[in-house]
């Protein structure tokens, strides 16, 4: 649990003031992850609590360099020897990749993170790609909507969304088919 309480504490203090809405949002996940957890190895259970907790870091703004939150954020965790795994889980959340490609950042992201996919993974998707911006629950499809919806036909974020969606409403789906098996 020690993990997950530095995980929880840490982005308690880049975001709670600074970003209140991101904060609800990560609040929300995080809570889901440990419900979802039960799903997963038991070994796997406190990494992906803490990678939930962790995923939006990179929004804070000491934090933010590259103006790519997973990048940025996984960074500042592996500088301060925040553990490699969860790092990496924060680096690729939610098709990170496809939003990186769209930023000019993918060799980067690439070649700093090491990606995995896994249960563990998809759960972590899973958990924010249904958590609202105020922390509400949504259907994944109605999720990525929601996105479109507040940024616009137009931008980058709509048309990394347009092109990730089958690869997040697949990992939603899966981690839906294993809580069913509960």
């Amino acid at each position: 649990m020690e993990l997950t309480t530095d995980a929880r504490d840490l982005a308690a203090s880049l975001l709670s003031e600074s970003l209140p809405r991101r904060w609800r949002h990560v609040q929300a996940v995080g809570a889901k992850a440990e419900r979802v957890s039960a799903a997963l190895d038991r070994a796997d259970r406190e990494t992906l609590v803490a990678a939930a907790w962790l995923h939006d870091i990179g929004y804070a703004p000491p934090l933010a360099q590259s103006g790519f939150h997973p990048l940025d954020g996984a960074r500042w965790l592996r500088s301060r020897g925040f553990d490699e795994r969860v790092t990496c889980l924060v680096a690729h959340h939610t098709c990170a990749i496809l939003e990186a490609e769209e930023r000019g950042l993918a060799d980067e992201l690439g070649a700093e993170f090491s990606q995995e996919d896994s249960p563990t993974r998809d759960a972590l998707w899973y958990c924010d790609a249904t958590t609202g911006p105020d922390g509400q629950d949504f259907d994944v499809l109605d999720r990525l909507d929601e996105i479109r919806t507040r940024y616009g036909p137009d931008d980058l974020v709509t048309r990394f969304i347009n092109r990730a969606e089958p690869q997040i409403v697949a990992a939603v789906r899966r981690t839906e088919a294993r809580l069913a098996e509960l």
